[in-house]
């Protein structure tokens, strides 16, 4: 119902469904009605969690409904069928949560090596931001995941038991990137279960960066930077000694903890926490993949810019986004790093460039740039500003985007 509205509009429409007058949704939101009055017309963007979070818990809703989310079944029922409802199903079937109820054949038990090779195969998907790949791939992963953890014994039954858990964070941070937050959550809890049965500290900590995610995704900032801290208590021993993936894993921490920091709008937190993943990444020297991190100089460098549009500094991010080269990181960092780079140009009214920016990125990764709200929000933003007819890159992108 509310899918082609803009974030004011959809505000206007859980304000009123409520029966709360602008006088009392500014009020407990700490604003002006005369600003809340811009938000709904149109007049003020929304374009901070930070702010959006708190009218979406005045209006006892979640991110997601002001965000408008596209349903999962929205964009790729074609393309993918019935492959959502298989994850869901997977992921609630009590058959796997115990051998106890569950016959096993005697040639059932899945190699680990190949169940390592698909494991890579779904991240490496998920990095791609092919996510009906990963997501048709993962009900059936799951359960050859699961099968090993249950039937292999001694040290190849705590490697089964890691594999599991990197199998349930790859399908944590997909349903994150389409939406799914619910399901995630479930998968980044059960993921982080399974790493603390395999002993292992780099996918305990991987799982703890997942679980972050989830509480981001969720507008749980203050536990979101909690847990950063919580994590990297636990991972701080290690770090003398610490091999290349184990510096990864400790620093991708600290970049998911800035950005709860920043939605928090903590700056000596977000501060704190960038100076960390920044001497991890000096520590490693260089841009690496391990664990699937995307980690070292240039995604902390890409998280800088994140901040700050996430604090408000649009001309820090003007400043710093457009120098970094992200050329060698994952098409999903990428991709990301250029939203980014698309809602600060907006926001200095730059649309054409931010329009050209939106469009590259939708070359590399469709699936990515058509679900994040920062796509659809500044489309449907652009939309509603044009005096006449929207150009016709403009239309044809907000058709694909489903926001018109």
């Amino acid at each position: 119902m509310t899918e082609t509205l803009t974030i004011g509009e959809r505000v206007a429409w859980y304000r009123r469904r409520r029966g709360m007058s602008q006088e009392v949704l500014a009020g407990l939101v700490g604003r002006t009605t005369d600003w809340l009055s811009k938000v709904e017309n149109n007049k003020i963007d929304l374009d901070r969690l930070s702010v959006i979070k708190a009218l979406a818990d005045a209006l006892d809703v979640t991110i997601g409904d002001l965000l408008g989310e596209p349903s999962l079944m929205d964009w790729t029922a074609d393309a993918r069928g019935r492959t959502v409802p298989a994850l869901r199903e997977a992921l609630m079937d009590y058959r796997q949560l115990t051998p106890l109820l569950r016959a096993i054949q005697a040639d059932e038990r899945p190699d680990l090596d190949d169940l390592h090779r698909q494991v890579g195969d779904v991240w490496t998907a998920y990095q791609r931001s092919r996510y009906a790949y990963a997501t048709r791939d993962l009900p059936t992963l799951l359960a050859q995941a699961q099968t090993a953890a249950q039937e292999h014994d001694g040290d190849e039954r705590l490697r089964a038991h890691a594999l599991l858990a990197l199998t349930y964070q790859g399908a944590a941070m997909v349903l994150t990137k389409i939406g799914e937050t619910d399901l995630a959550w479930i998968a980044a809890d059960r993921g982080l279960n399974a790493a603390q049965t395999s002993g292992d500290p780099l996918v305990i900590g991987s799982l703890f960066r997942s679980v972050t995610h989830c509480l981001l995704s969720n507008g749980r900032f203050a536990a979101a930077k909690q847990l950063t801290e919580d994590a990297a208590a636990y991972l701080q021993p290690g770090l003398s000694s610490a091999s290349p993936e184990y510096l990864s894993i400790y620093g991708t921490l600290f970049l998911a903890g800035s950005v709860a920091a920043a939605r928090s709008e903590d700056r000596a937190t977000t501060r704190a926490f960038l100076a960390e993943a920044d001497e991890a990444a000096r520590r490693l020297g260089v841009d690496a993949n391990h664990l699937w991190t995307a980690f070292g100089p240039t995604n902390v460098a890409i998280h800088r810019v994140t901040a700050a549009m996430e604090l408000g500094d649009v001309q820090i991010a003007l400043d710093q986004g457009p120098k970094i080269d992200a050329s060698a990181l994952p098409i999903e960092r990428r991709v990301r790093h250029a939203l980014e780079l698309a809602r600060a140009y907006s926001a200095r009214n730059r649309v054409d460039k931010a329009l050209s920016t939106l469009l590259d990125a939708e070359q590399l990764a469709p699936e990515q740039v058509r679900y994040h709200f920062i796509s659809r929000q500044l489309v449907t933003s652009w939309v509603r500003q044009q005096r006449g007819k929207p150009s016709y890159q403009l239309a044809e992108l907000a058709r694909r985007l489903r926001v018109i």
